[in-house]
């Protein structure tokens, strides 16, 4: 039983009580194996997971630093703020989306190139955004961008899945999400100074920057990583039919069959709306009630939150991989995927739906000052990704040998879910107010927490009893 934190141990890894679950099948194997990501030194994974992690954060800041100089950017071009936050949920639609295109180019190219290759489009698409013209080359650019997005947390969790045993791999999840959770955050802060003293065009290029660096950094550092314990397979030779099938998005869907998937993805999707409600309506809602006049100050405010996002994501990986090792020593041996969801069930159920009505409520009520909400946004970003980082590792493990397709159905529950919430608030906001908008959005998170319990209970049960129903064989081909 490995339960030493050191990636570099040569021990074996615990073994799942299904063969569907298996991450590997290198320990039970007389067969020489290949070369693989866990063989990496301790000094090149660190480096991985930083390049990963960065390209997270370039895409996901793109998503969010407009909304400071939302009514800048209508002024330039003659639109409104509404028309400009419907573009912005359509990009998330587009990332959301985005594994449709990048996984079959994935299939067809290899992981690094395609990998390489997002990045170096979301490089123009910057640059195009920055230098756009009018409104229709501004949606054009910011469509496309946002056509990279979620593929680079696909592959990146499947990279650090492939390169990190499960007893340290949450641990690594949660130092990827860093870059995924603050660039919501800091994208808001950074996009209010830069409008604040200077054209929103510099918001784009600045991202043109980052997203370079990372460009460098993995051409330098990111290698083609063969899965832990998968042989290699002799290259098909690629022609219409291989190419139509790789295409198909039912790959992508069909895991949603498996109960346990779908409640997992359904509830990353229900978080994402709180997650994006409170980045996408914090101006709308603190500029009238503290009578703020400038993005900058408002712009300040998402640093709560995402300091919160970041403290949780570390904080969950962690408590994650923890509950992991301890499920193994109860099982003595036998590790579940969904043993790590246990780590969540307090900031599901506790942390996340009182820090959120206290934020709500005491803004409707116009009561505490400025602090509470303050301090209530942060302590709701730890709740939030105390959660997130275990459904994220959940995801990467559940299926290893569909692993991405599993991570890229979550990722499409998961920005839907975004681009909805982006859309709605501020309509509902107006509508019903401030404090019963995210009444509802504990409400969601609520009812996702039931849903992780459900999973914890009876996860595996609910695989098995798909596989057999249709004779699925659980084996990783």
């Amino acid at each position: 039983m490995a339960t030493s934190p050191d990636p570099e141990s040569q021990k074996p890894e615990p073994q799942l009580n299904s063969p569907h679950n298996a991450d590997t099948d290198e320990e039970t194997s007389s067969k020489p194996q290949p070369p693989t990501g866990y063989d990496l030194p301790l000094w090149r994974k660190c480096l991985i997971l930083f390049v990963v992690s960065w390209m997270t954060l370039a895409v996901t800041f793109s998503s969010t630093s407009l909304l400071p100089a939302t009514p800048e950017i209508a002024g330039d071009f003659s639109t409104t703020t509404e028309i400009l936050n419907v573009i912005n949920a359509g990009v998330l639609i587009a990332m959301g989306f985005s594994s449709f295109l990048w996984g079959p180019l994935t299939d067809l190219f290899g992981r690094r190139n395609a990998y390489n290759a997002a990045i170096t489009v979301l490089c123009a698409c910057s640059a195009g955004t920055a230098a756009a013209i009018n409104l229709h080359m501004f949606i054009a650019m910011r469509l496309l961008s946002g056509f990279t997005g979620t593929f680079f947390m696909v592959a990146g969790q499947t990279i650090i899945a492939d390169i990190f045993k499960p007893v340290v791999r949450g641990t690594a999840t949660g130092f990827m999400m860093v870059g995924s959770v603050s660039g919501p955050a800091i994208g808001p802060c950074i996009g209010g100074i830069i409008v604040t003293f200077a054209h929103w065009r510099i918001i784009y290029w600045l991202q043109l920057g980052m997203v370079s660096l990372g460009l460098a950094l993995s051409l330098l550092f990111v290698p083609s990583i063969q899965r832990t314990g998968q042989a290699v397979a002799p290259r098909q030779p690629i022609n219409l039919s291989l190419v139509l099938h790789m295409f198909n998005p039912l790959r992508i869907f069909r895991p949603f069959i498996y109960p346990n998937v779908f409640l997992s993805h359904l509830t990353c999707g229900l978080l994402a709306t709180f997650q994006y409600a409170i980045l996408t309506s914090a101006r709308s809602i603190f500029n009238p009630r503290f009578h703020l006049t400038t993005p900058l100050v408002s712009g300040l405010f998402y640093l709560s939150p995402g300091i919160g996002f970041l403290i949780g994501s570390v904080m969950g990986g962690k408590l994650s991989d923890r509950a992991v090792k301890r499920w193994i020593q109860k099982r003595n041996g036998v590790r579940l995927p969904q043993d790590r969801l246990n780590s969540g069930l307090v900031t599901l159920f506790v942390v996340l739906p009182a820090s959120t009505l206290i934020y709500s409520w005491t803004l409707q009520e116009g009561v505490g000052g400025m602090a509470v909400p303050i301090i209530s946004a942060f302590t709701a970003g730890i709740g939030l990704l105390g959660t997130f980082n275990g459904l994220n590792t959940y995801s990467a493990e559940v299926m290893p040998h569909i692993r991405s397709e599993v991570i890229s159905g979550k990722y499409v529950v998961q920005y839907i879910f975004a681009a909805s919430a982006t859309a709605a608030v501020e309509p509902l906001i107006n509508s019903i107010g401030v404090g019963w908008t995210f009444t509802i959005c504990v409400a969601f998170a609520i009812i996702g927490g039931f849903f992780v319990l459900a999973i914890t209970k009876w996860g595996i049960d609910m695989q098995r009893g798909v596989e057999e129903k249709f004779g699925i064989d659980a084996k990783p081909s």
